[in-house]
């Protein structure tokens, strides 16, 4: 990541996704730069080095470990990135906060993972995830928790126009279901951290029989990215209050929809009159319940 040929908004993000590379040390590194409201230009080496108790070498070592040519690089690209109106966008949040301030801070964190996760976005993987969601013969999605609840709505967003998926949030279920795809078929793994057992494991499966994966993230290092063939990352900045998952679910949330309105357009009329005959079916239910 050279300082003369970067994207400026990427560089949070892809700063935040390289951190699960990070030994806690140097993660502590990191943290102090962002959390130094002054940071720019001028700030020196030396400084970074005394606030987070460790050696400028070390300092130096770290941000060439995050793809930087050095600390000058490093300094530049995060001064630049800090100056983005999106940046200032992400304010923690307070006790003290009154409901104006709260729901301003939510609505701002949210446009803010939304301006960083178009930043980073891969073209070229949302492309070959549309495709292979089009071709394939049966598609199995994976998740647990909160991100099972994304895997539905996708799921549902499908239906609608006539591409089934099914949705599995048990890890025993999900490794039955890994263990009969086939060529042809597709697993989805969506996981927050990438670090979800039970999804890395299915996907991992699934990958061996011979069926495509794609990861659905907010890490691209992370284990479950490692283990699928297209990897589609979405990027939040956390707080202690809301953690990065109430962000990065918008964020993910909007990747698919866009690769939902993708697939569609891979062969718009059966879209068209699949989306005609299911809103149709519905419609009819909800007559036959009126008095």
């Amino acid at each position: 990541m050279n300082s003369e040929n970067f994207d400026t908004k990427a560089v949070g993000p892809r700063i935040r996704m390289m951190m699960p590379l990070l030994t806690p040390l140097e993660a502590k590194v990191v943290d102090t730069v962002f959390a130094l409201r002054g940071f720019s230009d001028d700030t020196s080496l030396k400084q970074i080095a005394d606030d987070a108790g460790v050696s400028e070498a070390m300092v130096v070592k770290i941000t060439k470990k995050l793809g930087f040519a050095g600390y000058r690089d490093f300094r530049a690209a995060v001064s630049q990135y800090n100056r983005q109106p999106t940046a200032e966008m992400h304010q923690e949040l307070s006790v003290d906060d009154t409901s104006q301030e709260i729901v301003q801070k939510v609505f701002r964190t949210s446009i803010n993972a939304l301006e960083e996760t178009l930043s980073i976005l891969d073209m070229e993987a949302f492309d070959r995830a549309a495709d292979l969601i089009h071709r394939a013969k049966q598609r199995d999605f994976y998740g647990v928790g909160g991100s099972a609840q994304i895997a539905r709505d996708v799921s549902h967003k499908f239906l609608r126009i006539g591409v089934r998926a099914s949705v599995f949030d048990d890890s025993h279920m999900m490794l039955m279901s890994a263990s009969l795809l086939a060529d042809g078929d597709i697993a989805i793994g969506f996981s927050h951290s990438g670090n979800t057992t039970a999804v890395i494991e299915a996907i991992q499966l699934a990958r061996r029989n011979g069926a495509r994966t794609i990861a659905i993230t907010n890490y691209n290092s992370s284990a479950l990215a490692q283990a699928a063939d297209v990897v589609l990352c979405s990027t939040a900045q956390g707080s202690p209050l809301m953690g990065e998952n109430a962000a990065a679910r918008i964020a993910q949330l909007n990747i698919l929809d866009a690769v939902f309105v993708a697939v569609a357009q891979r062969d718009y009329k059966a879209a068209e009159r699949n989306l005609e005959r299911t809103m149709s079916a519905v419609t009819s239910k909800r007559k036959d319940r009126l008095p």
